[in-house]
């Protein structure tokens, strides 16, 4: 990808990274996304040149990538809207911020690999314009930070 400040995939680099942390122990993906104001499929995709917005390319995602998700026992399990940044970039904004949870990151790599995601993706890729995919291991809660 020729803009770095484009992230919509993973590089190579980070997948072995992710790959190479345990996949037995669940798997929390704290994903943030912006979302292009026109979807940009690739040529010669059916929906390519149809003028769907971003927010509607990534609900088709959502809509064709649920039952893939359900099937490997994930689930999302905290949704936000962006209100305000408080810390950090002042032009940094996120549309859509939510937490998937995977039983393991055997499940998650099992999602990616599945046909029927490898066919949900390409909404997810048209839709977005930069995103973080962090992933996280699930820890105690409190009343204390840190």
């Amino acid at each position: 990808m020729s803009d770095p400040d484009r992230h919509i995939d993973p590089t190579r680099a980070q997948f072995e990274a992710f790959k190479g942390l345990d996949r037995d122990e669940p798997c929390e993906m704290l994903n943030l996304v912006r979302l292009r104001d026109r979807a940009l499929y690739p040529d010669g995709h059916t929906l390519q040149g149809t003028g769907l917005s971003g927010a509607q390319a990534y609900a088709n995602y959502g809509r064709d990538s649920g039952p893939v998700l359900e099937r490997v026992g994930g689930q999302i399990l905290w949704r936000g809207t962006w209100r305000a940044g408080l810390i950090g970039p002042s032009d940094e904004h996120w549309d859509l911020m939510f937490i998937a949870r995977y039983p393991s990151a055997h499940a998650f790599m099992a999602m990616v690999k599945d046909p029927e995601y490898a066919r949900a993706v390409i909404h997810r890729q048209a839709a977005v314009l930069t995103s973080r995919l962090i992933r996280c291991a699930p820890t105690e809660t409190g009343k204390v930070f840190g």
